[in-house]
C-alpha cells in the first residue's frame, strides 16, 4: 500500500499571480514550479473548501446536495469494525472489479483488518490503521479534496466519527486503445499514436525517454471541467526561462472549460493576429520525444490525442517524423520538395493571374497563343476565374472532411473533376486555370503540418488580389511584407525564423535540410542549457 499524506501547509500559501486577477485555489508546491488549480466559482468555493465533519450522515447529505443527487452517484453503506462507513464513487468512472474486490477483501481478507486492534477501534484511528491491498490511497480532510478525487474516478471511504476520508484508487473508465495515427502516417517508423487519456499519453512518452530527468508537472485548468494538464520537459536540458514562461502563461488562464488542446494553444501563443501557427501539435509520441530531446516543452491535455510542443519555429512545420527514419539525403530531398510546394501552393494562382493580365511578354509565343485561344470564350477576367475555382475547391475539401469516410474521398475527388470539366465545357473557366488550381491544391497536401497548410490557403487569396491589382510587383511587395511579418514573430521568446533569421550557421544542420546524424552534435542554442547531444570525436567511416 502506498499512502500519501495531505500537505496541510500548502493550503495556507496564497497563489501569486503577476496580474490582479481573482484569487485562485492554491495547491501544494510539489515541484520546482507551483502548480495551480485554476478556480472554482465563488458561489461554490466556500462550500467545497469546508472541512469534512465527523458526522457521516451530514457529510453524505452535503455530497448529495452538491452533486444534485446525480443518478451516477453511488453511496455504498457498510459496517467497518462496528462503525458506520460509506464508499462514495461515480458509476462509470470507476472499475467495478476494483470496487467488488474492495468489499470482498473487507469481509474475507485478514490482512485488511489485521492492523486494527480492538483497543484502538475508534473511528478516527480506523482510517490510519486500515490496510487496503494493491491500492494507492491518500488521506483527505476537505470537501474540495473529496470532489476532486470522486470526479476523476476515485472512491472515497468515509467512517462515522472520523473527521476525514481515505481516497482509494478505483479509476477504470473505458478509453480508446492506442492505435495508428490517422493524421500523420509514415511508411517507416512507429505506428502508435496518443489517445484521449492523459495517463496513457504520459506513459507513451515515458516509454520513449527512460531518463529520471524527464519531469512531469500537473495542473488543473477550467473552473467547470477541471481538465488535467501536464507539462513535460527534460530537466537540465530545457531552458528554465522557457519552462517558467509556460507555467506563467498556463496560470493566467481563467476559463470555464478546456475541451481540446486548441483552447490552451490560443491562450498561450505569442502572437494572436497572424495566420502562422506558433505552437506545434502532434498525435505521435516519437515526435514529442524528439522535441523533448531538443529542449522543447510538451503540454499534454486530458481528453485530446493532440499534444502541444513549444517553442515551435517556422522550419519545424516542414519536418516530418519520417525524415529521421530515412537516409539524410532522402530526407533533405523531401524537405526541399516541401519548401517548393509551400511557394507553389501560396503563389501558383497569383503568378498565373499576374502573367495573364500584365506580363504576357514573359510567355513563349506558342504558349501565349494557346492560352489566348482557351480564354477566348471565357467571360471573366483571370482573377474571377481563380476565385471561382478556389472557392469551389475549398467547399469540396470541407465537404470531403465532414462526410462519412466511405463517400467523403469520392465526393472531393470526383466532384472536383466533374465540376472542373463541366466548367471548362460551359466556357466559364479555362482549362489552364483548372490545371493551375489543381497543382496548387496538390502542393498544399504535401506539408506535414495541417495548420501550416491552412495558413497558406489563407495567404493564397491575399496574393491573388495583389497579383490581379499590381501584377508581379504586387506579389513582390506581398512577399517582402510577409518576410517582415515572419521575422517579427516569436514563439515563447524564440525568434520564429531562427536559425534562418537571425542566421546561425552552426544550427542549420536540421532545418530546411538535414545532415547525417553523426554531424548533428549539438542542440539548438536558444532552447537548451545542455548543448551536447553526442561525442564530438565520433565520425562515420
Amino acid at each position: 500500500m502506498f499512502r500519501k499524506r495531505a500537505n496541510k501547509e500548502s493550503n495556507k500559501e496564497p497563489n501569486k499571480e503577476p496580474n490582479k486577477e481573482p484569487k485562485k485555489e492554491p495547491v501544494s508546491p510539489s515541484s520546482q514550479h507551483t502548480s495551480s488549480t485554476i478556480g472554482y466559482s465563488p458561489k461554490n468555493q466556500h462550500q467545497r473548501n469546508d472541512a469534512l465533519t465527523p458526522n457521516l450522515q451530514q457529510n453524505l447529505s452535503t455530497i448529495k446536495q452538491t452533486l444534485g443527487n446525480s443518478a451516477d452517484l453511488v453511496v455504498a453503506d457498510f459496517k467497518l469494525n462496528g462503525n458506520g462507513a460509506a464508499l462514495v464513487y461515480l458509476e462509470g468512472l470507476t472499475d467495478k472489479y476494483i470496487i467488488n474486490e474492495f468489499f470482498e477483501n473487507l469481509n474475507t481478507s485478514p490482512k485488511m483488518m489485521e492492523h486494527v486492534s480492538n483497543a484502538e477501534s475508534s473511528a478516527p484511528s480506523l482510517l490510519n490503521q486500515l490496510f487496503i491491498p494493491n491500492s494507492q490511497t491518500e488521506d483527505i480532510s476537505t470537501f474540495k479534496e473529496l470532489y476532486d478525487a470522486v470526479l476523476i474516478g476515485n472512491g472515497v471511504l468515509l467512517v462515522d466519527g472520523a473527521p476525514g476520508g481515505l481516497v482509494i484508487n478505483t479509476k477504470g473508465y473505458k478509453g480508446r486503445a492506442v492505435t495508428e495515427s490517422s493524421t500523420e502516417n509514415v511508411v517507416r517508423g512507429p505506428k502508435e499514436a496518443f489517445t484521449e487519456s492523459i495517463l496513457i499519453n504520459t506513459s507513451l512518452i515515458r516509454r520513449k525517454i527512460k531518463d529520471p530527468r524527464l519531469w512531469v508537472e500537473k495542473k488543473k485548468i477550467g473552473t467547470v471541467t477541471q481538465t488535467a494538464v501536464s507539462i513535460i520537459y527534460l530537466n537540465g536540458i530545457a531552458n528554465e526561462k522557457i519552462v517558467q514562461e509556460v507555467h506563467e502563461r498556463l496560470d493566467r488562464i481563467d476559463i470555464d472549460g478546456i475541451l481540446e488542446s486548441n483552447y490552451i494553444e490560443e491562450f498561450i501563443q505569442d502572437e494572436v493576429y497572424t495566420p502562422f501557427p506558433t505552437v506545434f501539435n502532434t498525435e505521435r509520441p516519437d515526435v514529442i520525444a524528439a522535441g523533448l530531446l531538443e529542449g522543447r516543452i510538451a503540454i499534454v491535455i486530458d481528453g485530446t490525442p493532440f499534444v502541444l510542443l513549444v517553442p515551435a519555429l517556422f522550419t519545424h512545420f516542414f519536418q516530418a517524423a519520417e525524415d529521421y527514419y530515412q537516409r539524410w539525403d532522402i530526407s533533405t530531398l523531401l524537405r526541399l520538395l516541401r519548401v517548393s510546394a509551400f511557394f507553389i501552393s501560396m503563389l501558383g494562382p497569383a503568378v498565373y493571374i499576374a502573367i495573364i493580365n500584365f506580363h504576357q511578354e514573359m510567355l513563349p509565343t506558342p504558349l501565349l497563343i494557346s492560352l489566348a485561344a482557351q480564354r477566348e470564350g471565357v467571360p471573366f477576367p483571370a482573377i474571377v476565374e481563380a476565385l471561382i475555382m478556389e472557392v469551389t475547391l475549398e467547399i469540396l475539401r470541407e465537404a470531403g472532411l465532414r462526410l462519412p469516410k466511405a463517400i467523403g474521398q469520392t465526393v472531393s475527388i470526383v466532384g472536383a473533376l466533374v465540376i472542373g470539366q463541366a466548367a471548362v465545357e460551359a466556357g466559364i473557366i479555362s482549362a489552364a486555370m483548372v490545371i493551375v488550381v489543381s497543382i496548387t491544391a496538390i502542393s498544399n497536401f504535401i506539408l506535414p503540418a495541417y495548420n501550416m497548410g491552412i495558413s497558406i490557403r489563407i495567404l493564397r487569396f491575399g496574393f491573388m488580389f495583389l497579383a490581379g491589382t499590381f501584377g508581379l510587383f504586387g506579389i513582390a511587395a506581398g512577399l517582402f511584407a510577409l518576410a517582415l511579418h515572419l521575422c517579427s514573430l516569436r514563439s515563447f521568446g524564440i525568434p520564429y525564423m531562427n536559425p534562418i533569421a537571425p542566421y546561425t550557421k552552426s544550427e542549420m544542420k536540421d532545418t530546411l535540410w538535414r545532415k547525417p546524424m553523426w554531424k548533428m552534435i549539438s542542440r539548438p542554442r536558444l532552447m537548451n542549457r545542455d548543448l551536447k547531444r553526442q561525442d564530438r570525436t565520433y565520425k562515420n567511416k
